[in-house]
C-alpha cells in the first residue's frame, strides 16, 4: 500500500515535466533561425515528449499495481517432525505429519500457533457429537438458571408459594365439582328413562328412548373421563409445586440458580 501511494504521488510529476518539455519546445522554436522548421519540428517533438510521459506514467501505475497486490503479512511457514524422526517445513500443512501435531512459525521463526492433528472420519464424527451434546447441556443450563431466577422473583418465601399452589389446586377442584354436579344430573334425568324402559322388558326400546339413554351415557362417560383427567392434574400440579419448592429451599439456602442442574446429556467417546 504504501509503495502504490508514492507512484500515485509521482504520477503529476511526470505530467509536469512532459508539460515543461513542450514549454521549451516552444521557446527553442521561437528563435528566428528555427522559424522555417517550426510547424513540423515542434509537432514531432511534441508527440515524442507526450510519449515517453505516457509511457512512464504506465509503468508507474503498473509497479503501483504489482506493489498492492502482494501480500502485506508474513506467509505461514509449517513445522512437524514425522513419525520416522524427519524434520519437515514448508508453506503449508504437511501431509506425512497429519497425525501428528504441527507447529506454524512467523517469518522470524517465533511459534505463532500449534496445528492439531487431523482427524480421521470417525473422529471427526465423534468430536462433532461432543460438540453437539455439549451445547446442549450450554443452553439447558441457561435455561435452569434463568428459570430459578424467575421462581426467585415469583415466590420471596413458603408462604407466598404456597398460596400458590393452593390456588393453581382450587381451579383444578372447582372443575372436578363441575363434572361431578353434572354426572350427577346425567344419573337424575337417566331415571325416567329406566322406569320407561321397564314396559319394554323383553322388546325393542323406541327409537327416542333408545336415543335418548344412548345419549346420557355417552355424556356421563365424558364426565368421568374428566373427573379422572382433574384427579390426574391434580397430583401433577402438586409434584411440580414440592419439586419448586424443594429448589426454592436449596436457593434460599444460599444455593447459586442453576447450580442443581444435573448433565443428563451423554457425551460419547472418541474411539
Amino acid at each position: 500500500m504504501p509503495a502504490f501511494t508514492s507512484s500515485r504521488r509521482r504520477l503529476p510529476d511526470l505530467m509536469r515535466s512532459a508539460g515543461s518539455i513542450g514549454a521549451d519546445l516552444d521557446r527553442a522554436c521561437a528563435a528566428p533561425w528555427t522559424r522555417q522548421l517550426r510547424t513540423p519540428f515542434v509537432a514531432v517533438l511534441r508527440v515524442v515528449a507526450l510519449s515517453l510521459a505516457s509511457v512512464a506514467s504506465t509503468g508507474v501505475l503498473v509497479s503501483a499495481a504489482a506493489a498492492q497486490g502482494q501480500p502485506s503479512g508474513p506467509s505461514s511457514i509449517y513445522s512437524c517432525t514425522t513419525p520416522d524422526g524427519r524434520k519437515l517445513t514448508s508453506d503449508r500443512p504437511i501431509l506425512e505429519c497429519a497425525s501428528r501435531e504441527q507447529r506454524v512459525l512467523n517469518s522470524d521463526g517465533s511459534v505463532r500457533k500449534m496445528l492439531p492433528p487431523m482427524l480421521s472420519p470417525e473422529e471427526q464424527s465423534a468430536a462433532e457429537a461432543r460438540q453437539r451434546a455439549a451445547e446442549v447441556q450450554r443452553l439447558a443450563q441457561q435455561d435452569a438458571v434463568r428459570r430459578d431466577r424467575n421462581l426467585l422473583q415469583r415466590y420471596r418465601d413458603e408462604a407466598a408459594h404456597q398460596r400458590a399452589r393452593e390456588s393453581a389446586l382450587d381451579d383444578i377442584r372447582q372443575a372436578m365439582q363441575l363434572s361431578e354436579k353434572r354426572l350427577s344430573d346425567l344419573a337424575a334425568e337417566r331415571k325416567p328413562m329406566l322406569e320407561e324402559a321397564e314396559f319394554y322388558k323383553g322388546k325393542r326400546l323406541p327409537m327416542k328412548l333408545q336415543h335418548q339413554m344412548d345419549t346420557n351415557d355417552a355424556a356421563a362417560e365424558a364426565q368421568r373421563q374428566s373427573i379422572e383427567n382433574q384427579r390426574a392434574e391434580l397430583v401433577r400440579v402438586n409434584r411440580l409445586f414440592d419439586e419448586e419448592l424443594s429448589r426454592l429451599k436449596r436457593m434460599w439456602a444460599g444455593g447459586a440458580p442453576g447450580s442443581l442442574e444435573k448433565a443428563a446429556v451423554p457425551v460419547p467417546a472418541s474411539r
